[in-house]
């Protein structure tokens, strides 16, 4: 018996733990494409779901007994761990500075930022004037959540005459936000109080209103409306209403603050509608039409033209296109920065005398700053084997000071203001860990892994420097491959309590996301998507090969789109991991592509396929799918965490799967389904109770390989 196996079944045996829940199963049969199917766990979807999104009390009493022994149970099985938990939750927060505070950004006569108190779990707002003076708190995130079981705040946005501050709040985890008007002058509220809106507003120039968006009977951001201050919500006009429920709508602002937008996409297709604040009409003007399969973002700094991010015509990987302000439309476009295949462009702002692009090549990112008097460009870059880069356009345009943020698997945040004109940096911030942390004790690696088809897999890698590379370590290996998201290789404080503990920290850069440019997502969806498990699994082996670690000692975590990832490469290579760790999971694929009634599934179409309509995609997507994949086989030790309120990857889905996973797999191994029932998608909201979370996925990885 190996020694992971031995902490499984010591974990499995305690006999505290009882006996595991038995869903009851009552199939109920579909039939598409001439192709049957029996889902007997199927009844543990709420028929009320819209309503336990904003009110989870309104579950039904037969599907709540069930998710508490569930809870139950798992805490029961995991209880041996208990003092490790708050051991890692201590080590957790010991790493993190309690009176955190971003660096202000500079707008106008004031400074604005995000900081925290002293054992704070959510964000206070303040702002400190330019010229000098003491900080004015804005906003109390604790004081807002006192009393909830749960609290998220929503971007807080001043008005641009600084006299009002426009919030959300969801209160719920659903995602659901009300929308409130703070008087700065007063330190209260206005009677101003907008319900069911995604969180996005904007405000409009002159501070009297501002733009939202709705959402619809099914949980879509599917409309604009415009509120002016003062009067009652139900009298807001409608300004855009879309019509295809594939695509969802959010509103911004360019950088120079002078047009307002609607940006309406899916997955592969956008299109932007743009009001100028400077015409008296205020007109909604089209950019250019939706085209499928094409993006475009538009942002301007001032001046005559626009700067648009598109992959038009041949861009795979993306190009900059000017455009006049006066006739924005698709024929008007010129290339600034031509399309270099294998150079992906991330994304753009447009400042004054400037414009600043992020873009990744070779796997690693870097930023191009480029000068509009005369097109000179210089980028920003460094030397590391794997690294994070980000940057900030801030409040102003009319500055030649651009934010970034760097960091590395060793490296703490850095955050820096850069002169685009004088090419220097000042170092603003520094993450700090109180606990202490050595960059010198971990190395960072970036490796290759060959898929089956040849093609190579970048793996971001963490250890410590004195661990012994023979097999012997235990290896977390976290993975996504969705949406064209890449997993960037940045400081993780979290990481490093495995990492202490002996552990190897791994991200496999699987197709699925755009580490390698726009082919590796296209490499990963759709009729391709079995790549992403492939390509997760060539990575496991590579890691195994190289002596990083061994099978059977891997444990694997995603979640979401990620957890996805988990629940087929633990149908396709059990015997590769001691652990799965699923967090919220989308293992119910085929059934939730085929209800077009959830908030998600018609945007997902461009993403995985439609089996409605199209039965090809019907037969693929039951291929890989997870849930529709259990068999009676040995399945490694499972650990899935779910939110009741989730309205992304719905609560029932991990449910059924572990129902589903109980009644067929052949071992003894745990398989523990943990529903937070006062949270949704992002678990649990407040920064210390999400380490609660955070330290139970790791007392799990820790018991199955050996090391609790």
């Amino acid at each position: 018996m190996t020694e992971a196996n031995s902490a499984v079944s010591a974990l499995r045996l305690d006999p505290a733990a009882g006996i595991p829940p038995r869903a009851a199963r009552r199939p109920a049969e579909t039939t598409f494409h001439g192709d049957t199917r029996a889902d007997e766990y199927a009844w543990l979807r709420s028929a009320e779901w819209r309503t336990v999104m904003r009110d989870p009390s309104a579950l039904e009493p037969d599907i709540r007994t069930h998710l508490d022994a569930e809870n139950a149970y798992c805490e029961a099985v995991l209880a041996p761990l208990t003092g490790l938990r708050q051991t890692l939750v201590a080590e957790l927060r010991g790493r993190i500075r309690e009176d955190d505070s971003s660096v202000p950004a500079p707008d106008g006569p004031y400074a604005y930022a995000m900081r925290y108190r002293e054992g704070g779990e959510h964000p206070l707002v303040v702002r400190t004037p330019r010229a000098g003076g003491p900080e004015e708190t804005l906003l109390d995130g604790d004081a807002l959540a006192a009393g909830k079981s749960y609290f998220r705040l929503a971007a807080a946005d001043h008005s641009p005459d600084h006299s009002l501050l426009l919030y959300g709040s969801d209160e719920t985890g659903g995602e659901v936000f009300t929308l409130r008007v703070r008087d700065l002058a007063f330190g209260a509220d206005t009677g101003d109080v907008v319900t069911d809106t995604s969180g996005d507003a904007v405000w409009e120039a002159d501070s009297r209103a501002f733009l939202y968006v709705r959402l619809d009977e099914e949980h879509r951001p599917a409309a604009v409306y415009r509120h002016v201050l003062g009067t009652p919500a139900e009298t807001d006009s409608l300004i855009y209403a879309e019509a295809d429920p594939g695509f969802f709508v959010s509103v911004g602002e360019t950088q120079s603050g002078r047009f307002l937008s609607v940006d309406v996409h899916d997955h592969e297709t956008s299109e932007s509608w743009l009001i100028d604040q400077q015409d008296p009409e205020r007109r909604l003007v089209l950019v250019a039409p939706r085209v499928t399969a094409e993006t475009y973002s538009i942002d301007h700094g001032g001046g005559d033209s626009f700067v648009i991010l598109t992959n038009a015509g041949d861009a795979e990987d993306y190009k900059l296109v000017t455009a006049p302000v006066s006739d924005p439309g698709r024929e008007t476009w010129r290339d600034l920065v031509a399309h270099r295949p294998g150079c992906l462009i991330l994304s753009h702002t447009a400042f004054a005398g400037h414009i600043v692009r992020l873009e990744r090549e070779g796997g690693l990112p870097r930023i191009v700053v480029r000068r509009i008097e005369d097109g000179a460009e210089h980028a920003i870059a460094f030397a590391e084997e794997a690294y994070s880069l980000g940057m900030s356009g801030g409040y102003e345009a009319d500055t030649t000071t651009l934010r970034f943020t760097y960091s590395s698997m060793t490296t703490p945040a850095q955050v820096y203001d850069y002169d685009m004109e004088a090419r220097t940096r000042v170092l603003r911030k520094e993450q700090e860990v109180p606990s202490g942390h050595d960059p010198a004790l971990y190395v960072t690696r970036r490796l290759e892994a060959v898929a089956p088809d040849g093609e190579t897999v970048p793996v971001s890698v963490l250890h410590r420097r004195d661990i012994a590379l023979d097999g012997s370590a235990p290896c977390l290996l976290y993975g996504y491959g969705a949406y064209g998201i890449s997993i960037p290789a940045s400081f993780s404080t979290n990481a490093l309590s495995l990492v202490d503990r002996g552990f190897v920290y791994a991200i496999a850069h699987v197709r699925g996301g755009k580490d390698k440019g726009f082919r590796w997502y296209k490499a990963g969806r759709r009729e391709a998507k079995v790549n992403t498990f492939t390509d997760f699994i060539a990575v496991a082996r590579h890691l195994a090969a190289l002596g990083f670690t061994a099978p059977g000692r891997i444990v694997a975590q995603g979640g979401s789109a990620g957890g996805m990832l988990m629940g087929a490469v633990a149908n396709m290579a059990p015997d590769m991991f001691g652990g799965i760790i699923a967090e919220v999971p989308f293992v119910d694929v085929l059934n939730t592509m085929l209800d077009a009634t959830l908030p998600l599934t018609p945007p997902e179409w461009p993403e995985w396929g439609n089996p409605i309509e199209d039965a090809e995609a019907y037969r693929r997507i039951k291929a890989y799918s997870p849930y529709d994949g259990v068999s009676a086989q040995a399945y490694p030790a499972i650990l899935a965490l779910a939110g009741l309120t989730d309205p992304r990857v719905t609560y029932w889905e991990p449910a059924k799967w572990v129902a589903r996973l109980r009644a067929a797999k052949t071992d003894a191994n745990p398989l523990l389904l943990r529903t937070n029932m006062d949270a949704g998608h992002g678990g649990a909201a407040g920064r210390f109770a999400r380490l609660e979370e955070v330290a139970l996925v790791q007392a799990f990885a820790l018991a199955v390989t050996g090391r609790a």
